[in-house]
């Protein structure tokens, strides 16, 4: 190497880097960056635009010309595929006492009206299913039936005795022990949940219950409700305000509404109802919050109920005794957006609807004017946007059969079926060489004799 420079051969010549060159560069570099940042601006604006759209795609019930849904493929398949045994009532000791009372006196139609009737119409609809299977070997799902909350309400059982009642039933049950519970089915139908059975975290605590109630905040500090294994089911409202026939009220055009909303409850010494009630003392020409009264000559019955909900845009939908409210349900019948005032709330199919397309949730600790200023900036066109998308789904807070088009138990099943485990075990559950199941004496399933000792 010397320190003259590199000669080039006859045929080369030496790159030119003049002015012009180092222009046309950085406009280039220029041109390159601000391109791309605008291609940036465009897939994030394409990307938050077309969101809405692919939620609801993969994860969103849609509704059918027919009146049918169509459930998302994304973690439910694309047809139900369940078998589902029930227990029979002279099948298990103790589940009568748990269905009639000690003396066998409460009867099933006493106990369909109000939230406890869910406990009936489920397993009513459960027996009717076309999942249901009379073979417990080849079932998913085993359902227990029971009519405890009524049964509690009517003095027929004290807590001592429903405690009694369960474990008895649970000490029949060959296959509870196989899964340790993980396959067996209880509704809980109040805000009590699980907690109408004392002994409920020891005994089922692995099991999959149907509640209203997802409250994590009940009266025990302890929440029976895991969003994992957990269902929450909707409100049993009046069969006639559901039914396919003539209901009990129809809505009212917007138009002739005469509130912007209402607030149709007792005040049950809880803070926000009692907001509610002092507001709609502040400005009366807004919300309507009468007196219920259920005895005397004033007393407000079924049709009045419904009137007065139906005469509002917005139906405010407070926290009781806890989280969940059936008037929620009832203002889709009557046609009114929910305004759900509770901040803990669970709802019902919840991955597969998107609740703020047809309802608004608001703060607990904002009731005040403020949540009606905010409602009187919402546009008629708007409020009717969200009704026209409620009534698409509304069908599903309706307990009818699971081959009506859309149902409560579809969602139900679509549910359970996404709960399915090929495998069950229990801490009492041993298998040998050759598949076949053991307890802890190395006795086969086949021969286990009720009752069984429990945990």
């Amino acid at each position: 190497m010397n320190n003259k420079g590199r000669q080039f051969g006859a045929h080369s010549n030496p790159p030119l880097c003049t002015r012009s060159h180092q222009i046309g560069a950085l406009l280039l570099v220029c041109s390159t960056f601000f391109l791309t940042r605008a291609y940036d601006r465009l897939l994030v604006s394409s990307a938050e635009n077309s969101f809405d759209v692919l939620r609801r795609s993969h994860y969103v019930v849609e509704s059918n010309d027919d009146g049918s849904v169509s459930w998302p493929e994304r973690g439910y398949g694309s047809r139900l595929s369940l078998k589902i045994y029930v227990y029979d009532e002279n099948e298990i000791q103790g589940l009568k006492p748990l269905m009639y009372g000690r003396d066998g006196k409460i009867t099933a139609a006493a106990c369909l009206k109000g939230q406890w009737g869910t406990q009936v119409k489920i397993h009513t609809l459960f027996q009717q299913s076309r999942f249901r299977t009379r073979k417990k070997e080849e079932a998913d799902f085993f359902f227990v039936p029971a009519y405890v909350k009524c049964v509690r309400m009517l003095g027929g059982l004290n807590d001592k005795e429903i405690n009694q009642a369960y474990k008895q039933v649970l000490s029949q049950m060959p296959h509870f022990r196989l899964s340790g519970g993980r396959d067996h089915i209880f509704v809980f139908p109040s805000g009590a949940g699980a907690h109408l059975f004392k002994s409920w975290a020891t005994y089922i605590n692995r099991s999959i219950i149907l509640t209203p109630e997802g409250d994590r905040t009940d009266k025990k500090d302890i929440s029976a409700f895991n969003t994992w294994k957990d269902i929450i089911v909707p409100g049993n409202v009046d069969d006639g305000m559901t039914s396919d026939g003539t209901k009990i009220v129809q809505p009212l055009p917007l138009s002739k509404r005469k509130y912007l909303a209402n607030y149709l409850g007792r005040d049950q010494g809880k803070v926000g109802r009692l907001k509610l009630i002092e507001l709609s003392k502040q400005f009366p020409e807004k919300l309507e919050s009468p007196v219920l009264k259920f005895s005397g000559p004033d007393k407000f019955g079924k049709l009045d109920y419904f009137e007065h909900l139906r005469n509002a845009k917005f139906c405010l939908a407070p926290r009781g005794e806890s989280s969940w409210t059936l008037r929620f349900y009832e203002s889709f019948f009557v046609e009114c957006v929910p305004v759900i005032l509770s901040d803990q709330v669970e709802l019902p199919f919840q991955n597969v609807i998107d609740y703020s397309r047809i309802s608004i949730k608001w703060p607990s600790s904002e009731i005040g004017p403020q949540l009606l200023e905010y409602l009187e900036t919402i546009p008629d066109a708007t409020i009717e946007e969200m009704i026209a998308r409620g009534r698409l789904v509304r069908c599903l807070w309706v307990y009818a059969s699971d081959s009506a088009p859309c149902s409560t138990m579809q969602g139900i099943l679509w549910e359970l079926q996404r709960k399915v485990r090929l495998f069950h075990q229990s801490t009492e559950t041993f298998w040998l060489h050759n598949a076949s199941f053991v307890n802890r004496q190395l006795v086969e399933f086949s021969n286990w004799k009720p009752p069984m000792p429990l945990p």
